[in-house]
């Protein structure tokens, strides 16, 4: 907020409103300010806020490096994100003396930021105040010659390499630690590997939570594999590697959603879509890999092992039915330890199987063992 001065609503020789838009919030870098609900007015020479009380904010276009577009959602609104140089020593007095940020966000809560984004690039790209001359706060005049031209374009340059410099910087040591941090889980892999009868169930549960959270060594991504039918066949084979000791530790099922939650948690930056991930589980059957994608007639849908006998589950959880006398989904999620969501269809599956009987009464639904067709 450094490079905002406070305007007297006189605009510069030449210089031209281009677009209006209500309903605008000013952000200093992630910091609201209490610039709120305010027009937003862009012109040849600069950006224009318009506050209650006659509070007039300016932001000269000479000092935007590049702006960026940010989407909104059901909860947050579409901004405008403007990267900014250096200000200027002769700056006027302004309504911040220092800023932590070298941008500035626009938030528009009325609307209005794609059409506002595009119209200020195109302001950006014609550079109308290099154009013209400009008037200094000691009111001489100030002629753009191409010296001038040429020292501003360097120091935009030079300001941007900076910013793009200390982005990488922070990436590589990112993704440096992230490399670390895996060649730690697969020697901690080998050691528990080494060592599994000496450990404990309890610690055995634990390391393993720890190595789930710490990682993939190696994602398949698109820029590998490209986006096509090879790309799904790789990611394919290796979630299949990644995933089938979780889900046989789930009792043989785990859901999409379960699925989807692990798996980008275990690749880091390297993100999958929703769309990647079911095209992928859909070849795994083909492919002849130990899990496969499975809908329900509910519409669940989960990723399974390959081996996994249908007649066999729906026998082992009539074996249940006949222990307990007679089970809930809820009941029967906490027996397992797995999801409602699953045990309501493992019960369903015995159903089918004649292995068990329902009872749907204001209670709630509770199945039963099945003894119309084994009792006279």
């Amino acid at each position: 907020m450094d490079r905002f001065v406070w305007f007297d609503g006189n605009l510069d020789q030449h210089e031209t409103i281009i677009r209006k838009q209500n309903g605008v919030a000013l952000y200093d870098g992630e910091t609201k300010t209490p610039f709120i609900g305010g027009e937003l007015v862009l012109s040849s020479h600069r950006v224009l806020w318009n506050g209650p009380e006659n509070r007039q904010l300016s932001l000269r276009l000479s000092l935007v490096i590049f702006i960026e577009e940010q989407s909104g959602s059901w909860s947050k609104s579409s901004k405008i994100i403007c990267h900014l140089g250096s200000p200027p020593a002769d700056k006027h007095v302004g309504v911040a003396q220092s800023s932590a940020y070298n941008y500035v966000r626009f938030s528009f809560r009325s609307g209005g930021a794609s059409e506002f984004f595009q119209q200020m690039q195109n302001a950006l790209q014609k550079k109308e105040w290099e154009k013209m001359p400009v008037v200094d706060i000691r009111g001489k005049k100030i002629h753009s010659g191409i010296v001038g031209i040429e020292r501003q374009l360097q120091a935009k340059h030079d300001a941007a390499d900076k910013h793009i410099s200390a982005a990488f910087e922070d990436l590589t040591k990112l993704i440096n630690m992230a490399k670390e941090m895996v060649s730690l889980s697969q020697s901690i892999t080998q050691k528990l590997k080494d060592k599994g009868s000496n450990l404990t169930d309890d610690e055995t549960i634990m390391f393993k939570s720890h190595l789930l959270s710490l990682g993939i060594s190696d994602p398949v991504t698109k820029s590998a594999f490209g986006s096509g039918s090879t790309y799904h066949r790789e990611l394919a084979k290796q979630l299949a590697e990644v995933l089938e000791g979780p889900v046989r530790e789930a009792g043989g099922m785990i859901a999409l959603t379960d699925v989807y939650c692990r798996v980008n948690r275990a690749r880091g930056l390297e993100l999958l879509s929703p769309e990647d991930l079911l095209n992928a589980c859909k070849v795994m059957e083909s492919l002849n890999l130990p899990l496969r994608l499975r809908e329900f007639n509910s519409g669940v849908t989960v990723l399974e092992l390959a081996e996994r006998n249908e007649v066999q589950i729906a026998r082992e959880t009539r074996n249940l039915l006949d222990e307990q006398e007679s089970l809930s989904a809820e009941e029967l999620s906490s027996l397992l330890q797995i999801s409602v969501i699953l045990a309501r269809e493992r019960l369903l599956s015995a159903e089918r199987e004649c292995l068990a009987c329902r009872d749907d009464s204001v209670e709630g639904l509770r199945f039963y063992p099945n003894f119309f067709l084994e009792k006279d």
